[in-house]
């Protein structure tokens, strides 16, 4: 993960170089791009530490650092979000493919996955709406909801991949919704991680 980080801060630092209207004041600009990417690296590093697949959370939570800093509600909200878009990508994968694409045991998973992954999708609408107003009175309560609605969607996502386990590595297409489920579930791990140290951490 090191030499990840090291080139995406290296990137960023390139990135914000290059604007012309830094020209000016060059070494100054440099100094503080500098320590604004080392303060963002902080903030994402610390967030995704507590996550099971540290890599994976920080390169789709990077672009949330500059707004999410040290506020673990954001992180946790951020990492839903990116959850759901994930969701969204492998549930139209799954109902674009055709039956007649894959054997008939390929099409009982198939079946099974677009309404575990329709049901996975609900439970990360419902857990970003209520990151969206979390409130101090009732803050327990909506841990607990949250708790509940994450492990049933990463329940889902498991179920999901357990239909393919006996099912045919030589088809293409089950490879890659078995590559999209995994990254979907790692994702949505990644959130319940983040969840827990929202719980911790409080408002």
């Amino acid at each position: 993960m090191n030499s990840f980080i090291t080139f995406a801060l290296l990137s960023l630092l390139l990135a914000l170089n290059s604007n012309p209207s830094y020209a000016s004041g060059r070494n100054h600009t440099d100094d503080t791009n500098a320590c604004r990417v080392t303060r963002y690296s902080r903030y994402i590093k610390n967030a995704c530490s507590v996550t099971q697949n540290q890599q994976l959370c920080f390169r789709t939570l990077w672009p949330f650092a500059i707004v999410a800093k040290n506020n673990s509600s954001k992180w946790a909200r951020a990492s839903v979000a990116v959850t759901i878009t994930d969701t969204k990508q492998i549930l139209r994968l799954l109902l674009k493919t055709r039956s007649s694409a894959v054997g008939k045991r390929e099409r009982v998973a198939l079946s099974d996955c677009r309404e575990l992954f329709v049901d996975s999708l609900g439970n990360l609408y419902k857990s970003l709406a209520v990151l969206r107003k979390l409130d101090a009175d009732e803050f327990q309560q909506q841990m607990s909801d949250l708790a509940t609605w994450l492990s049933s969607a990463l329940t889902d996502e498991d179920t999901c991949l357990d239909g393919f386990e006996e099912t045919s590595i030589r088809s293409s297409t089950v490879r890659m919704i078995r590559r999209r489920a995994t990254r979907c579930m790692q994702l949505c791990s990644n959130a319940l991680a983040l969840l827990n140290k929202l719980a911790y951490d409080g408002l």
